[in-house]
């Protein structure tokens, strides 16, 4: 099949394949939050954009918020160019397309809105999958996924850690590294990468490896990098309360940081650390460093989404595709009720855009 490329980059004069959003769990607020952004980011965008979801579902929210959107079917699979395909009503002030792909199963379809069921779990993995498969082929230019329910997709009987974990599996690439980033009222950011991603707390401190603390320093280097600023200057967290105080409060950062820190050094980047985490983000918010990594999930986002609570975002590093997502979850409780906030969506978007263009 033939990687679609139905819109024309003004900067480049090159043709963008489409960026692809993952819906997520249709009982939840993704399908609100992510209609919302689209519309509100179109015109800004330099590529079309393919929306999997439940067509249906997407439709009846489209009329119950009142969206200014057009869209049309994507069916890659019955043509050999996006020129096949009929694009939606457009003017020069919107000169980007978008598309629904319906890949919801029959059976999964009309679960309800604001109640979790096995039925709009498993789309919702379905909807990963084949976004995700997409990218992997070249048909999407990046990917965005609204939230999906862990312990729904869990208790469907699916094993799942969570879509970090299931993005690198089906890439097949061990080494990938969570980043959440945001910024303040003040323009203000922090960058977290994590060295562990979703373990229960106890399991944490032997899970941290020498190796996972190099590669979580090394990845988060590479996206200042990509973010194209200045200065790449990383610090780095202690697991234990004043980083340990010299190993009197846990040898964590003796055994395993400080060494995972020092490689990373001798690879020429520019680390500092172990610095305790009560310390460490408040250095960071005022420009210190340009990015943090954190031993484990709630240490890295808890400071996040202090200052970013509404336009955070997840960007999976070190996989071969541009993946990122808004930094909050299905919101079940109000679902359904046209309230949800798609800032974090929106700047979700827009980073993929950003990143996919380069």
């Amino acid at each position: 099949m033939k990687p679609p490329s139905p819109c024309l980059n003004p900067d480049s004069s090159l043709l963008v394949p489409p960026l692809v959003i993952a819906c997520g769990d249709h009982a939840g607020i993704g399908p609100e939050v992510t209609l919302k952004a689209v519309a509100a980011e179109r015109r800004t965008l330099t590529s079309g954009v393919v929306l999997v979801g439940d067509s249906g579902e997407l439709t009846r929210l489209r009329t119950q918020l009142n969206l200014d959107l057009a869209w049309s079917p994507y069916s890659p699979a019955e043509s050999d160019a996006i020129s096949k395909l009929t694009p939606p009503a457009q003017s020069p002030m919107d000169p980007c397309p978008v598309w629904v792909l319906d890949a919801t199963p029959k059976a999964r379809a009309g679960t309800g809105v604001g109640t979790p069921s096995s039925n709009s779990a498993l789309a919702a993995l379905g909807y990963l999958r084949r976004a995700a498969t997409g990218c992997l082929r070249g048909e999407f230019a990046a990917l965005v996924t609204a939230p999906v329910s862990k312990e729904a997709i869990l208790r469907s009987g699916v094993p799942f850690v969570g879509q970090t974990e299931y993005f690198a599996e089906m890439a097949q690439v061990p080494d990938v590294t969570m980043m959440l980033l945001g910024d303040d009222d003040r323009g203000r950011w922090l960058r977290v990468a994590l060295v562990t991603t979703h373990l229960p707390l106890k399991d944490v401190a032997a899970s941290i490896s020498q190796r996972d603390v190099t590669r979580a320093i090394q990845h988060a280097a590479d996206a200042c990098r990509k973010l194209k600023l200045p200065r790449t200057r990383v610090g780095v967290a202690g697991l234990n309360p004043h980083a340990g105080e010299g190993g009197m409060l846990g040898d964590e950062e003796i055994r395993v940081i400080r060494p995972g820190i020092r490689d990373a050094q001798l690879l020429g980047v520019d680390v500092h650390g172990p610095v305790p985490g009560d310390t460490l983000f408040h250095q960071a918010h005022r420009g210190d460093f340009d990015a943090v990594v954190a031993m484990y999930h709630d240490q890295g986002l808890a400071p996040l989404k202090l200052i970013a609570f509404d336009r955070g975002v997840n960007w999976t590093l070190g996989l071969p595709f541009v993946r990122t997502s808004p930094d909050h979850g299905t919101a079940f409780d109000i679902a359904g009720k046209g309230m949800a906030d798609p800032s974090s969506m929106q700047a979700a978007i827009r980073l993929a855009s950003r990143l996919a263009e380069q």
